[in-house]
């Protein structure tokens, strides 16, 4: 495993675990690093100064941390899916109308792009978006 300071277009940087240098590249390639402050998808490297006293990461601690972390989002999304409504790819304009008071307020959730996001983010719509479930990342 190996951790990278990351930053977006807009310079928000961040830290990410990849299992080494090439699933990095991969999902950076895939855009589905997601900056986690404004949705942006163009990420790279960030300067990092090396951490001479780091140990070697336990392999069973982080498995054992993905997996907590996996179970959480999957309940996260099941509450989501059991307490707010489905609009699918109608959720940027759904969520403009709550916002702006032109459709009854209520959580919602579905599709929207990272620059849709973005936008909504900028309006001030709070939105708060989800990475894709394992499964649904193929």
């Amino acid at each position: 495993m190996i951790l990278y300071q990351l930053k977006c277009a807009h310079d928000h940087e961040f830290e990410a675990w990849f299992r080494d240098s090439a699933d990095f590249d991969l999902q950076a390639g895939q855009g589905v690093i997601v900056c986690p402050y404004c949705a942006d998808n163009t990420i790279s490297k960030a300067l990092m100064s090396p951490n001479l006293k780091a140990k070697k990461p336990d392999p069973d601690h982080i498995s054992q941390v993905a997996s907590r972390m996996r179970r959480q989002m999957n309940s996260l999304r099941q509450h989501v899916s059991e307490h707010a409504d489905y609009v699918g790819q109608d959720f940027p304009e759904e969520a403009r109308r709550i916002h702006y008071k032109e459709a009854e307020e209520r959580g919602i959730y579905g599709e929207a792009s990272p620059k849709d996001v973005r936008e909504l983010l900028e309006e001030g719509v709070e939105v708060f978006p989800l990475p894709p479930a394992p499964e649904e990342q193929n």
